[in-house]
Protein backbone atom coordinates (compact mmCIF):
# COMPACT_ATOMS: atom_id res chain seq x y z
CA UNK A 1 0.00 0.00 0.00
CA UNK A 2 2.92 2.35 0.72
CA UNK A 3 4.02 2.11 -2.95
CA UNK A 4 0.73 3.58 -4.20
CA UNK A 5 1.01 7.24 -5.15
CA UNK A 6 -1.55 9.13 -3.12
CA UNK A 7 -3.62 11.93 -4.60
CA UNK A 8 -3.65 15.26 -2.82
CA UNK A 9 -7.01 16.39 -1.46
CA UNK A 10 -7.22 19.84 0.10
CA UNK A 11 -9.67 20.63 2.88
CA UNK A 12 -10.89 23.58 4.89
CA UNK A 13 -13.80 23.87 7.28
CA UNK A 14 -16.50 26.53 7.24
CA UNK A 15 -15.08 28.47 10.20
CA UNK A 16 -14.24 32.05 9.19
CA UNK A 17 -12.70 35.08 10.83
CA UNK A 18 -14.90 38.16 11.13
CA UNK A 19 -13.38 39.74 8.03
CA UNK A 20 -13.42 36.64 5.76
CA UNK A 21 -16.46 35.19 4.00
CA UNK A 22 -16.83 31.49 3.13
CA UNK A 23 -16.50 32.32 -0.58
CA UNK A 24 -13.15 34.03 -0.01
CA UNK A 25 -12.04 31.03 2.01
CA UNK A 26 -13.10 28.79 -0.86
CA UNK A 27 -10.99 30.80 -3.31
CA UNK A 28 -8.03 30.54 -0.96
CA UNK A 29 -8.52 26.77 -0.81
CA UNK A 30 -8.64 26.53 -4.61
CA UNK A 31 -5.43 28.54 -5.02
CA UNK A 32 -3.66 26.43 -2.42
CA UNK A 33 -4.84 23.30 -4.24
CA UNK A 34 -3.40 24.64 -7.50
CA UNK A 35 -6.47 25.40 -9.58
CA UNK A 36 -4.97 28.75 -10.56
CA UNK A 37 -1.92 26.97 -11.98
CA UNK A 38 -4.01 25.60 -14.87
CA UNK A 39 -3.35 27.50 -18.09
CA UNK A 40 -6.74 29.11 -18.68
CA UNK A 41 -5.71 32.11 -20.74
CA UNK A 42 -8.33 32.66 -23.46
CA UNK A 43 -9.86 29.20 -22.93
CA UNK A 44 -13.46 28.13 -22.44
CA UNK A 45 -13.95 26.71 -18.95
CA UNK A 46 -17.03 24.63 -18.12
CA UNK A 47 -18.06 24.75 -14.46
CA UNK A 48 -20.40 21.78 -13.96
CA UNK A 49 -22.86 22.08 -11.12
CA UNK A 50 -26.46 21.28 -10.15
CA UNK A 51 -28.87 24.23 -10.10
CA UNK A 52 -31.40 22.45 -7.87
CA UNK A 53 -34.92 21.42 -8.73
CA UNK A 54 -37.60 24.06 -8.10
CA UNK A 55 -38.75 23.73 -4.51
CA UNK A 56 -35.47 22.21 -3.34
CA UNK A 57 -33.48 24.34 -0.90
CA UNK A 58 -30.35 22.26 -0.24
CA UNK A 59 -28.45 23.00 -3.47
CA UNK A 60 -25.30 25.14 -3.33
CA UNK A 61 -25.73 28.89 -3.11
CA UNK A 62 -24.90 30.86 -6.25
CA UNK A 63 -22.24 32.72 -4.23
CA UNK A 64 -20.00 29.65 -4.38
CA UNK A 65 -20.41 29.38 -8.15
CA UNK A 66 -19.44 33.04 -8.50
CA UNK A 67 -16.32 32.47 -6.41
CA UNK A 68 -15.18 29.75 -8.82
CA UNK A 69 -16.12 31.75 -11.94
CA UNK A 70 -14.31 34.84 -10.63
CA UNK A 71 -11.14 32.84 -10.05
CA UNK A 72 -11.34 31.43 -13.57
CA UNK A 73 -11.66 34.95 -14.97
CA UNK A 74 -8.75 36.07 -12.78
CA UNK A 75 -6.72 33.35 -14.52
CA UNK A 76 -7.75 34.60 -17.97
CA UNK A 77 -10.36 31.94 -18.66
CA UNK A 78 -13.87 32.26 -20.10
CA UNK A 79 -16.12 30.46 -17.62
CA UNK A 80 -19.69 29.28 -18.00
CA UNK A 81 -21.92 27.33 -15.63
CA UNK A 82 -23.45 24.23 -17.14
CA UNK A 83 -25.61 21.19 -16.53
CA UNK A 84 -27.49 18.85 -18.85
CA UNK A 85 -31.21 18.22 -19.04
CA UNK A 86 -32.90 15.57 -16.93
CA UNK A 87 -34.43 12.36 -18.20
CA UNK A 88 -37.45 12.53 -15.92
CA UNK A 89 -40.30 15.08 -15.71
CA UNK A 90 -39.58 18.17 -13.66
CA UNK A 91 -38.31 21.72 -14.04
CA UNK A 92 -35.08 20.85 -15.88
CA UNK A 93 -36.11 18.50 -18.71
CA UNK A 94 -35.48 21.01 -21.52
CA UNK A 95 -33.21 24.02 -21.81
CA UNK A 96 -35.93 26.67 -21.49
CA UNK A 97 -37.42 25.24 -18.30
CA UNK A 98 -33.92 24.42 -17.04
CA UNK A 99 -32.78 28.03 -17.46
CA UNK A 100 -35.90 29.38 -15.77
CA UNK A 101 -35.25 26.97 -12.91
CA UNK A 102 -31.61 28.08 -12.64
CA UNK A 103 -32.63 31.74 -12.68
CA UNK A 104 -35.34 31.27 -10.06
CA UNK A 105 -32.83 29.49 -7.84
CA UNK A 106 -30.44 32.42 -8.17
CA UNK A 107 -28.08 31.42 -10.98
CA UNK A 108 -28.09 34.29 -13.46
CA UNK A 109 -25.20 35.94 -15.34
CA UNK A 110 -25.49 38.90 -12.97
CA UNK A 111 -25.34 36.83 -9.78
CA UNK A 112 -22.63 34.36 -10.82
CA UNK A 113 -20.62 36.57 -13.16
CA UNK A 114 -20.74 34.31 -16.20
CA UNK A 115 -23.22 32.77 -18.65
CA UNK A 116 -25.37 29.74 -17.84
CA UNK A 117 -25.40 27.25 -20.73
CA UNK A 118 -27.42 24.02 -20.81
CA UNK A 119 -24.93 21.47 -22.04
CA UNK A 120 -27.08 19.24 -24.23
CA UNK A 121 -29.23 21.82 -25.99
CA UNK A 122 -32.89 22.67 -26.14
CA UNK A 123 -34.35 19.18 -25.88
CA UNK A 124 -31.41 17.26 -24.47
CA UNK A 125 -30.48 15.83 -27.87
CA UNK A 126 -27.37 17.91 -28.63
CA UNK A 127 -24.68 15.47 -27.58
CA UNK A 128 -21.43 13.98 -28.81
CA UNK A 129 -20.24 10.36 -28.62
CA UNK A 130 -17.06 10.17 -26.53
CA UNK A 131 -15.03 6.94 -26.42
CA UNK A 132 -14.49 5.42 -22.97
CA UNK A 133 -11.01 3.97 -22.77
CA UNK A 134 -11.16 0.74 -20.78
CA UNK A 135 -14.95 0.88 -20.53
CA UNK A 136 -16.63 -2.38 -19.63
CA UNK A 137 -20.23 -1.18 -19.82
CA UNK A 138 -20.02 1.90 -22.05
CA UNK A 139 -18.04 2.03 -25.28
CA UNK A 140 -19.12 5.55 -26.22
CA UNK A 141 -20.61 8.00 -23.73
CA UNK A 142 -23.23 10.47 -24.93
CA UNK A 143 -22.07 13.77 -23.40
CA UNK A 144 -23.64 17.22 -23.77
CA UNK A 145 -21.86 18.97 -26.63
CA UNK A 146 -21.20 22.23 -24.77
CA UNK A 147 -19.52 20.28 -21.97
CA UNK A 148 -17.15 18.62 -24.42
CA UNK A 149 -16.56 21.82 -26.41
CA UNK A 150 -14.98 23.42 -23.34
CA UNK A 151 -11.18 23.43 -23.16
CA UNK A 152 -11.09 22.97 -19.40
CA UNK A 153 -13.54 21.18 -17.12
CA UNK A 154 -14.23 22.07 -13.47
CA UNK A 155 -16.83 20.36 -11.29
CA UNK A 156 -18.49 22.11 -8.35
CA UNK A 157 -20.43 19.56 -6.32
CA UNK A 158 -22.87 19.63 -3.44
CA UNK A 159 -22.01 16.46 -1.55
CA UNK A 160 -25.14 14.87 -0.07
CA UNK A 161 -27.00 11.58 0.28
CA UNK A 162 -28.70 9.79 -2.59
CA UNK A 163 -31.52 7.27 -2.62
CA UNK A 164 -29.82 4.96 -5.16
CA UNK A 165 -26.09 5.63 -5.21
CA UNK A 166 -25.69 6.20 -1.46
CA UNK A 167 -24.28 9.67 -1.91
CA UNK A 168 -24.25 12.26 -4.66
CA UNK A 169 -20.66 13.38 -5.05
CA UNK A 170 -18.19 14.40 -7.72
CA UNK A 171 -18.46 11.27 -9.87
CA UNK A 172 -22.24 11.47 -9.93
CA UNK A 173 -22.20 15.21 -10.63
CA UNK A 174 -19.93 14.61 -13.63
CA UNK A 175 -20.97 11.21 -14.95
CA UNK A 176 -24.72 11.43 -14.63
CA UNK A 177 -24.88 15.20 -14.83
CA UNK A 178 -22.91 15.59 -18.06
CA UNK A 179 -24.77 12.84 -19.89
CA UNK A 180 -27.36 14.05 -22.37
CA UNK A 181 -30.86 12.68 -21.96
CA UNK A 182 -29.80 9.68 -24.07
CA UNK A 183 -26.65 9.44 -21.96
CA UNK A 184 -28.64 9.38 -18.75
CA UNK A 185 -30.73 6.59 -20.24
CA UNK A 186 -27.51 4.66 -20.93
CA UNK A 187 -26.63 4.83 -17.26
CA UNK A 188 -30.01 4.56 -15.57
CA UNK A 189 -32.01 2.17 -17.69
CA UNK A 190 -31.99 -1.10 -19.56
CA UNK A 191 -34.47 -1.92 -22.28
CA UNK A 192 -36.68 0.31 -24.43
CA UNK A 193 -39.02 3.24 -23.78
CA UNK A 194 -42.75 3.00 -23.30
CA UNK A 195 -45.42 5.53 -24.30
CA UNK A 196 -48.31 6.61 -22.09
CA UNK A 197 -51.24 6.97 -24.51
CA UNK A 198 -53.08 9.29 -22.09
CA UNK A 199 -50.26 11.85 -22.25
CA UNK A 200 -49.50 11.47 -25.96
CA UNK A 201 -50.86 14.38 -28.01
CA UNK A 202 -50.19 12.76 -31.38
CA UNK A 203 -47.91 15.64 -32.41
CA UNK A 204 -45.32 13.26 -33.94
CA UNK A 205 -42.39 15.47 -32.91
CA UNK A 206 -40.66 12.40 -31.50
CA UNK A 207 -40.54 10.82 -34.97
CA UNK A 208 -38.12 13.52 -36.12
CA UNK A 209 -35.54 12.28 -33.62
CA UNK A 210 -35.89 8.56 -34.37
CA UNK A 211 -33.31 7.30 -36.85
CA UNK A 212 -34.26 3.62 -36.64
CA UNK A 213 -37.98 3.48 -37.49
CA UNK A 214 -38.58 2.64 -33.85
CA UNK A 215 -41.82 4.64 -33.66
CA UNK A 216 -45.16 3.90 -35.32
CA UNK A 217 -48.17 6.22 -35.27
CA UNK A 218 -51.52 4.59 -34.54
CA UNK A 219 -53.87 6.43 -36.91
CA UNK A 220 -56.94 4.97 -35.27
CA UNK A 221 -56.16 6.11 -31.73
CA UNK A 222 -54.05 9.10 -32.85
CA UNK A 223 -51.20 8.18 -30.51
CA UNK A 224 -47.57 7.14 -30.98
CA UNK A 225 -46.41 3.59 -30.26
CA UNK A 226 -43.04 1.84 -29.99
CA UNK A 227 -42.06 -0.52 -32.79
CA UNK A 228 -40.21 -3.11 -30.70
CA UNK A 229 -38.62 -4.71 -33.77
CA UNK A 230 -36.78 -1.54 -34.77
CA UNK A 231 -36.38 0.49 -31.54
CA UNK A 232 -32.78 0.44 -30.28
CA UNK A 233 -33.57 2.12 -26.94
CA UNK A 234 -31.51 5.27 -27.58
CA UNK A 235 -33.96 7.49 -25.70
CA UNK A 236 -33.89 10.44 -28.11
CA UNK A 237 -37.69 10.31 -28.42
CA UNK A 238 -37.89 11.10 -24.70
CA UNK A 239 -36.00 14.35 -25.24
CA UNK A 240 -38.27 15.27 -28.14
CA UNK A 241 -41.53 14.84 -26.21
CA UNK A 242 -42.86 18.02 -24.62
CA UNK A 243 -45.67 16.23 -22.80
CA UNK A 244 -43.86 13.61 -20.65
CA UNK A 245 -45.56 10.82 -22.60
CA UNK A 246 -42.41 8.71 -23.09
CA UNK A 247 -40.31 7.12 -20.37
CA UNK A 248 -38.20 4.06 -19.59
CA UNK A 249 -39.72 1.33 -17.49
CA UNK A 250 -36.77 -0.95 -16.68
CA UNK A 251 -34.15 0.40 -14.30
CA UNK A 252 -30.55 -0.81 -14.26
CA UNK A 253 -29.34 -2.47 -11.06
CA UNK A 254 -27.63 -0.04 -8.69
CA UNK A 255 -24.20 -1.65 -8.99
CA UNK A 256 -24.36 -1.52 -12.78
CA UNK A 257 -25.54 2.09 -12.59
CA UNK A 258 -22.51 2.90 -10.43
CA UNK A 259 -20.10 1.37 -12.94
CA UNK A 260 -21.68 3.15 -15.90
CA UNK A 261 -21.57 6.44 -14.02
CA UNK A 262 -17.84 6.04 -13.35
CA UNK A 263 -17.21 5.30 -17.04
CA UNK A 264 -19.19 8.37 -18.11
CA UNK A 265 -17.09 10.46 -15.72
CA UNK A 266 -13.90 9.18 -17.31
CA UNK A 267 -15.23 10.13 -20.75
CA UNK A 268 -15.83 13.71 -19.58
CA UNK A 269 -12.45 14.38 -17.95
CA UNK A 270 -10.05 12.33 -20.05
CA UNK A 271 -7.58 14.22 -22.20
CA UNK A 272 -8.02 17.74 -20.86
CA UNK A 273 -7.27 19.82 -17.79
CA UNK A 274 -9.82 19.21 -15.05
CA UNK A 275 -10.26 20.17 -11.41
CA UNK A 276 -12.87 19.27 -8.81
CA UNK A 277 -14.51 20.94 -5.82
CA UNK A 278 -16.92 19.39 -3.34
CA UNK A 279 -18.78 21.25 -0.59
CA UNK A 280 -19.98 18.97 2.18
CA UNK A 281 -22.81 20.93 3.72
CA UNK A 282 -26.60 20.69 4.00
CA UNK A 283 -26.14 16.93 3.68
CA UNK A 284 -29.70 16.03 2.77
CA UNK A 285 -30.62 12.33 2.61
CA UNK A 286 -31.58 12.39 -1.07
CA UNK A 287 -30.63 14.17 -4.29
CA UNK A 288 -31.17 17.86 -5.10
CA UNK A 289 -33.16 16.63 -8.12
CA UNK A 290 -36.25 16.38 -5.90
CA UNK A 291 -38.69 19.28 -5.61
CA UNK A 292 -38.17 19.34 -1.85
CA UNK A 293 -35.59 18.30 0.71
CA UNK A 294 -35.43 16.87 4.21
CA UNK A 295 -33.22 18.18 7.02
CA UNK A 296 -29.51 17.24 6.92
CA UNK A 297 -28.48 13.83 8.23
CA UNK A 298 -24.99 14.99 9.22
CA UNK A 299 -23.42 18.29 10.34
CA UNK A 300 -21.69 20.60 7.86
CA UNK A 301 -18.08 19.51 7.41
CA UNK A 302 -16.24 21.74 4.99
CA UNK A 303 -14.88 22.33 1.50
CA UNK A 304 -12.69 19.85 -0.40
CA UNK A 305 -10.73 20.23 -3.67
CA UNK A 306 -8.52 17.98 -5.78
CA UNK A 307 -7.32 17.21 -9.29
CA UNK A 308 -8.46 13.62 -8.67
CA UNK A 309 -12.29 13.16 -8.69
CA UNK A 310 -12.15 9.68 -7.15
CA UNK A 311 -9.85 10.67 -4.30
CA UNK A 312 -12.11 13.64 -3.68
CA UNK A 313 -15.21 11.45 -3.33
CA UNK A 314 -13.37 9.02 -1.08
CA UNK A 315 -12.15 11.83 1.18
CA UNK A 316 -15.66 13.28 1.46
CA UNK A 317 -17.13 9.86 2.29
CA UNK A 318 -14.50 9.24 4.97
CA UNK A 319 -15.14 12.66 6.50
CA UNK A 320 -18.88 11.97 6.62
CA UNK A 321 -18.48 8.54 8.20
CA UNK A 322 -16.55 10.12 11.06
CA UNK A 323 -19.51 12.35 11.97
CA UNK A 324 -22.25 11.81 14.53
CA UNK A 325 -25.73 11.67 12.90
CA UNK A 326 -27.95 14.68 13.54
CA UNK A 327 -31.05 14.12 15.69
CA UNK A 328 -34.52 14.26 14.14
CA UNK A 329 -33.21 13.30 10.69
CA UNK A 330 -34.00 10.48 8.29
CA UNK A 331 -30.80 8.75 9.39
CA UNK A 332 -31.56 8.77 13.12
CA UNK A 333 -35.17 7.84 12.39
CA UNK A 334 -33.97 4.79 10.47
CA UNK A 335 -31.57 3.89 13.26
CA UNK A 336 -34.37 4.03 15.84
CA UNK A 337 -36.55 1.57 13.90
CA UNK A 338 -37.32 -1.76 15.57
CA UNK A 339 -36.00 -3.73 12.58
CA UNK A 340 -32.89 -1.56 12.04
CA UNK A 341 -29.86 -3.40 10.66
CA UNK A 342 -26.61 -1.47 11.15
CA UNK A 343 -24.55 -1.30 7.95
CA UNK A 344 -21.90 0.71 9.84
CA UNK A 345 -22.24 3.31 7.12
CA UNK A 346 -24.27 6.53 7.42
CA UNK A 347 -25.37 6.54 3.79
CA UNK A 348 -26.46 2.91 3.63
CA UNK A 349 -28.16 3.30 7.01
CA UNK A 350 -30.09 6.29 5.63
CA UNK A 351 -31.31 4.44 2.53
CA UNK A 352 -30.60 0.71 3.02
CA UNK A 353 -31.18 -0.13 -0.65
CA UNK A 354 -28.47 2.26 -1.79
CA UNK A 355 -24.86 1.33 -2.51
CA UNK A 356 -21.77 3.32 -3.49
CA UNK A 357 -18.67 1.17 -2.95
CA UNK A 358 -19.04 -0.39 -6.41
CA UNK A 359 -18.73 3.04 -8.00
CA UNK A 360 -15.49 3.89 -6.21
CA UNK A 361 -13.97 0.48 -6.88
CA UNK A 362 -14.85 0.54 -10.57
CA UNK A 363 -13.60 4.12 -10.95
CA UNK A 364 -10.23 3.01 -9.63
CA UNK A 365 -10.23 -0.10 -11.83
CA UNK A 366 -10.72 1.89 -15.05
CA UNK A 367 -8.09 4.47 -14.13
CA UNK A 368 -10.29 7.42 -13.26
CA UNK A 369 -8.18 8.10 -10.18
CA UNK A 370 -7.12 6.57 -6.89
CA UNK A 371 -8.88 6.02 -3.59
CA UNK A 372 -5.62 6.61 -1.77
CA UNK A 373 -5.18 10.24 -0.78
CA UNK A 374 -3.27 12.66 1.40
CA UNK A 375 -5.56 15.13 3.14
CA UNK A 376 -4.01 18.60 3.37
CA UNK A 377 -5.78 21.01 5.70
CA UNK A 378 -5.89 24.67 4.80
CA UNK A 379 -6.54 27.05 7.69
Amino acid sequence: MSDIKKAKVYFTDFRCEMDESPVKKLQRLLKTAGMDKIDMEGKFVAIKMHFGELGNMSYLRPNYAKAVADLVKECGGKPFLTDCNTLYPGSRKNAIEHLYCAWENGFTPMTVGCPVIIGDGLKGTDDIAVPVEGGEYIQEAKIGRAVMDADIFISLTHFKGHELTGFGGTIKNIGMGCGSRAGKKDQHHNGKPVIDPENCRGCRLCMRECANDGLAFDEGRKVMTIDEAHCVGCGRCIGACNFDAIHFGQDAAVKELNCRMAEYTKAVVAGRDNFHISLVCDISPVCDCHSGNDVPILPDIGMFASFDPLALDQACVDACLRQTPLPNSQLTEQMAGHDFHDHHDHFENTTPNSEYKTCLAHAEKIGLGTKEYELITVK
